[in-house]
């Protein structure tokens, strides 16, 4: 394992030590008219909204709270023209009425129920706990009843996944920040018992993993360095010993292996570049199968000698480059608490500068594997990382890799920024990721990998170039250029 040094903090800043808030969930089958504390929210869709010809609400709860209310529910709701869409909600201040919570809120989700709806839920729920200064939340949904015993733990951790993310804010970089309040969460209607409990503890764990990969993508470039990003991957093994281990490789031992393309993205850099291993060993007996998850770590893009420039160019948010790395190394985390079984995590971290010692247009370079790559754009990096980064993984003996990129800015024209793009060749992997994202609530769409595409890859030189000579599916062109420059061949890969 390399020595990583201590690094210089450009701009004297350092993050503060925050610790994050942390909420007690707990389940209760009890009469949400029994409920006391601070804030009743109820879930409801744009039906449970619906009133009889005596303008009363026919969604039984929803009278019932109403009726407790003396009409006060279905007066400020119309009022406020409160239909139940998603994305709105109405708060009561219910001061001196006798009731059990002080306040009432009602939170629209919609025509239909899901879990992006319900997660959505939590988050508003968080959203009204912040700017009430509440402690503690109830929560149920207006309209419960039909749901199966599978419905109601997904949808309770749903809620819970938005409530602990909604309540999350990056403070570390402000002087001055308001401590969150809310401690005490209480799901009532779906369920209670231990493996609810179980349930709720498993969204605590994913979470955690999450919001520490939020930190890594918010925290500035000076502040998260390649050293900076490879001593916290080490934090993590250290954190969870039992099952993770830490291997980091310098500068030396990554030209020792003869990763010449992913060198040749850090070459301009004075932060040095580390490669990033975790290896992940379940507790209880050998491991039945092997997975890569692979990250994209560059620090900081500048775009090298094809420097982004001008107002679309997002020069500033290039922090944000290394988010793949986030994500993998935020998985890591999780894991190590869930412990299921093998997983290996691999980033290539580094920066992409400019100066005298930097890749320029038109260099070749050698991937690990012997593979020359024409270098006709250096700010198409990321994939010049990443081609050796795969290969390592390949070499790990794993049977599936998952790789998770900023790659390209393709992608987001094509899908915009709320639906990361899927591409594969494998039917089966696809539908493995598309069915977690259906439990998570993600929004993924599959893209083609064109084979024909891959004529426009090609160099007079080189064995390849590393953008595509042609306008468009720049996207579908980066991953055919991974897919090649790896040879990835014998392993089911998603990226």
């Amino acid at each position: 394992m390399a020595h990583i040094p201590t690094d210089d903090t450009l701009g004297l800043t350092q993050p503060a030590d925050i610790n994050l808030p942390k909420i007690e969930f707990s389940a209760k089958e009890m009469d949400v008219l029994e409920w006391k504390g601070d804030i009743l929210a109820v879930g409801v869709t744009e039906r449970d909204m619906a009133k009889d010809e005596s303008w009363k609400f026919e969604n039984s709860i929803l009278r019932r709270l109403d009726d407790q209310l003396g009409g006060l529910l279905v007066e400020v709701s119309s009022e406020e023209d409160f239909t139940g869409k998603s994305g709105k909600s109405m708060v009561l201040r219910l001061p001196g009425l006798g009731f059990g919570p002080k306040r009432v809120s009602l939170i629209g989700l919609g025509q239909a129920s899901s879990t992006t709806a319900f997660r959505g839920l939590g988050e508003a729920i968080a959203g009204v706990a912040k700017a009430t200064q509440a402690n503690n939340v109830g929560i149920t949904l207006a309209s419960s009843e039909g749901l199966s015993a599978n419905s109601k733990l997904s949808t309770a951790s749903a809620i819970a996944s938005g409530i602990v993310l909604g309540i999350y804010e990056d403070n570390r970089f402000k002087s001055e920040w308001k401590k969150p309040t809310l401690k005490l969460v209480d799901i009532l209607g779906l369920g209670e018992g231990l493996e609810l409990e179980n349930k709720l503890k498993y969204v605590g764990d994913v979470c955690s993993g999450v919001i520490f990969g939020k930190e890594l993508v918010n925290a500035p470039a000076n502040v998260l360095t390649p050293g900076a990003l490879a001593k916290e991957a080490s934090k993590i093994a250290s954190m969870y010993k039992d099952v993770l281990s830490a291997t980091i490789l310098d500068a030396q031992q990554c030209k020792e292996l003869k990763m010449g393309s992913y060198l040749g993205v850090s070459a301009a850099s004075t932060n040095p570049p580390y490669f990033i291993h975790l290896c992940y060993k379940p507790p209880g007996g050998p491991v039945k199968a092997k997975l890569g998850l692979v990250g994209k770590g560059v620090t900081f893009d500048s775009g090298g000698y094809n420097l982004k420039t001008g107002p679309g160019s997002q020069i500033e948010i290039m922090k944000n480059d290394m988010g793949g790395s986030a994500a993998v190394l935020g998985a890591a985390k999780a894991i190590g608490q869930i412990k299921p079984p093998g997983v290996h995590f691999i980033v290539a971290a580094c920066e992409n500068m400019i100066s005298g010692s930097g890749m320029r247009p038109g260099d070749i370079l050698t991937a690990s594997n012997g593979k020359t790559i024409e270098v006709n754009n250096t700010d198409a990096e990321g994939r010049l990382t990443l081609a050796d980064a795969l290969e390592y993984a390949c070499n790990q003996g794993v049977e599936k890799i998952v790789e998770l990129a900023t790659l390209t800015g393709a992608c987001i024209t094509a899908l915009g920024p709320s639906i990361a793009g899927v591409l594969t060749p494998s039917d089966d992997l696809a539908k493995e990721v598309f069915a977690a994202s259906e439990v998570t609530g993600e929004k993924l769409w599959r893209l083609p990998l064109e084979e024909s595409y891959w004529e426009s890859m090609k160099s007079e030189i080189a064995d390849m170039v590393n953008t595509s000579s042609s306008q468009g599916g720049g996207a579908i062109t980066a991953a055919l250029f991974l897919k090649q420059v790896s040879e990835l061949e014998g392993h089911d890969m998603f990226t």
